[in-house]
């Protein structure tokens, strides 16, 4: 019989914002970050299993949507109480990371719209600056799911909503969704923002001097983009 093993790196949950939740700490989900870390993994596994992961963030991100009551009829005559989504939703990816997880979405949200934001690091400043973003007209009428595979220090986050409520979206229809997140981003972007929630995959250690993400998985868009 396998012996199971508790993971080293996972946070206690007790000690999470109330406004993050991660996906359910199973074996075979350690197993594919696991694989994803490792820094022999290929390329063409890094894309196959992080693909996997971003598919179970999205799912998870689309239970945290409102629904309304809604009757159908079915085949047979019946009818059927069930639900529909109180609302549009949109995603939208911080560049270039974010990108990676816009076909996830698309897997699940069929003809879902998608917005676009690219936040660098300003030199003269040291702080996160607005380079371009491209956004549905409509956004501030819809539900978004914001992506960014890594949050660090939530810099880069933490601009990105700024950039979005300023486009008349409220923060309570705000949904961020990420593969590895630190405790200090967490704390800072929840404390930030607390009426916005988190769908995150693992929690780290933390970071080292250099603001990298412990244990991580190195740059998630060179990993992903470059052989």
């Amino acid at each position: 019989m396998a012996t199971s093993i508790s993971p080293t790196s996972q946070s206690s949950p007790a000690a999470l914002p109330p406004s993050v939740f991660t996906l359910p700490q199973t074996a075979q989900l350690e197993a594919l970050y696991t694989i994803i870390r490792d820094k022999t993994t290929s390329r063409g596994d890094f894309l196959f299993y992080s693909d996997r992961i971003i598919r179970l963030l999205v799912e998870e991100g689309l239970n945290h949507l409102p629904v309304l009551p809604k009757t159908v009829e079915t085949p047979t005559g019946a009818t059927y109480e069930g639900v529909g989504f109180e609302g549009k939703i949109c995603g939208v990816s911080i560049l270039r990371a974010g990108e990676a997880m816009e076909a996830g979405l698309r897997e699940v949200c069929r003809s879902v719209r998608i917005g676009k934001i690219l936040i660098q690091r300003d030199e003269e400043t040291a702080l996160p600056k607005l380079f371009y973003s491209k956004l549905p007209e409509d956004i501030a009428s819809r539900y978004v799911l914001l992506l960014d595979p890594m949050l660090a220090t939530g810099g880069s986050a933490m601009k990105a909503v700024e950039v979005l409520k300023e486009q008349g979206v409220s923060e309570d229809r705000i949904i961020f969704i990420n593969l590895i997140a630190a405790p200090e981003g967490l704390k800072a972007f929840c404390g930030k923002f607390p009426a916005l929630r988190v769908i995150t995959g693992w929690i780290d250690k933390g970071l080292n001097e250099k603001a990298y993400i412990i244990p991580g998985l190195g740059d998630f868009g060179e990993r992903r983009y470059c052989e």
